[in-house]
């Protein structure tokens, strides 16, 4: 059994602790807490021996081989530097940090220290997703020819909604970083690196209250993003993402090939795991839905899917650390997501296309 720590208690309450917990080969030992009352009460409900407020002390413990981190965005790089440090395996929410000098430095330390890292890159893990991957490396589609890709949702449509970390930049909130970091992942992982891309990023809610006194306080993040990318091996890709709209269709990833095509889809407003079927068409047929095979499915439902595929993502992190061999996503690829991340923030801002520099060359760059 491994002994995990959980700290950041929002998406960890949700997702984490009942993952861990359900997991035959991970016991939570400790909690995290910046509040000391707060994680007390977390570990009481949940039957959790240690609550601190203090992530030295949980550190400290010789129980907690592994640390799980779901803070907001800002406190990722010294919390997780810090796990990193006392040698402890490190499992990190994303966006991985708040700027990709950052995510390097985490890389290059995890390898340093002989641990085993890996960030919360989920789709990975969707038994829809994994289907596609495996119809997409079958050649279904032939030579590609155009991806479309939209994530549209209304999470953050509501006007009423109050200011928090997510309203502001400093602090790493943002469509890009909450979404994009996701699409970047998952673009990367099903067809291969960017070799330049074009972001324009913008703010349909400018002002939301202050939970504190209630006035209009300025948003300087995204809450859409509409980004343009050529890939590698040349094929277009066009990439939609919103957290502001009502839209029917939350989340589709379209194929285009010289051979046929193919699309992945949920209209799954509560529930961006569930939900997700594949449908494809050689040239002259219909579209036609594709059944998932059996084998990849979820093997125990939860009405949380975050929890469904959240476990895989830990599954995978239990295997790295047993075998000592660095699993993949790694925070290699927390790297890369962070990189195109940061060179959207920068065309957007010099209204230009970018260039892409390779991942193996970047990590080898000092």
């Amino acid at each position: 059994m491994i002994g995990v720590a959980v700290v950041g208690t929002g998406f960890g309450q949700k997702v984490h602790i009942p993952a861990f917990q359900a997991h035959h080969k991970t016991g939570i030992v400790a909690i995290y807490h910046r509040d000391i009352n707060k994680a007390q009460s977390i570990a009481t409900t949940n039957n959790i021996p240690h609550a601190s407020d203090n992530l030295t002390e949980i550190l400290a413990l010789p129980e907690v081989q592994a640390v799980s981190i779901s803070t907001p965005p800002f406190l990722h790089y010294e919390m997780a530097k810090q796990v990193l440090q006392s040698g402890k395996h490190l499992l990190l929410e994303k966006p991985t940090t708040l700027n990709v000098t950052e995510a390097k430095e985490l890389y290059y330390l995890a390898k340093n220290k002989g641990v085993i890292a890996t960030v919360d890159f989920e789709f990975r893990f969707v038994p829809g997703w994994q289907f596609f991957a495996q119809l997409l490396s079958s050649g279904y589609v032939g030579n590609l020819r155009l991806i479309k890709i939209d994530w549209l949702g209304a999470s953050r449509a509501d006007v009423s909604r109050p200011w928090n970390w997510y309203s502001n930049q400093e602090q790493g909130g943002g469509a890009l970083g909450s979404l994009g970091s996701h699409a970047f992942d998952y673009i990367n992982w099903l067809f291969g690196p960017v070799h330049k891309l074009n972001a324009y990023l913008s703010t349909a809610i400018p002002e939301r209250s202050d939970p504190v006194n209630g006035k209009l306080k300025p948003v300087n993040t995204d809450d859409t993003c509409m980004l343009s990318l050529e890939l590698a091996n040349g094929t277009p890709c066009q990439v939609s993402i919103s957290a502001v709209v009502h839209a029917p269709r939350t989340h589709r990833v379209e194929v285009y090939g010289d051979k046929g095509t193919l699309v992945l889809g949920s209209d799954n407003q509560k529930d961006y795991i569930h939900g997700f079927q594949v449908w494809g068409s050689q040239i002259g047929q219909p579209l036609t839905e594709i059944e998932i095979p059996q084998q990849l499915l979820f093997p125990q439902y939860y009405a949380d899917g975050r929890i469904c595929a959240f476990l895989r993502v830990v599954d995978e992190w239990i295997k790295g650390i047993e075998t000592k061999q660095e699993i993949t996503p790694s925070l290699r690829e927390g790297v890369y997501s962070q990189l195109l991340m940061d060179l959207s923030h920068q065309s957007h801002e010099l209204k230009t296309w970018v260039n892409v520099p390779n991942l193996a060359t970047f990590l080898n760059y000092v």
